[in-house]
């Protein structure tokens, strides 16, 4: 409960900073932050998509191996 009652308070402070009517006014700041933030969140996601593209392979060549190996136990 904690939990959604800080979350629902951060949220608001999030929007209210935001917003050009209020007196933060921190709207060109995220949006510059976002700026430069989306170049390197999407390298850092597409990294991560790779190793875990590679990751799937080779377990799909090791269940491979795996299955092999229990056909030829089954046949002696």
């Amino acid at each position: 409960m904690t939990a959604i009652i800080l979350g629902i308070i951060l949220i608001g402070f999030t929007v209210f900073s935001v917003l050009p009517s209020c007196p933060l006014n921190w709207g060109p700041q995220v949006i510059e932050f976002l700026k430069g933030f989306a170049p390197v969140f999407a390298a850092f996601v597409g990294l991560i998509a790779l190793l875990i593209g590679a990751a799937d392979i080779k377990d799909k060549k090791e269940a491979k191996k795996e299955e092999q190996e229990a056909a030829k136990a089954q046949e002696k």
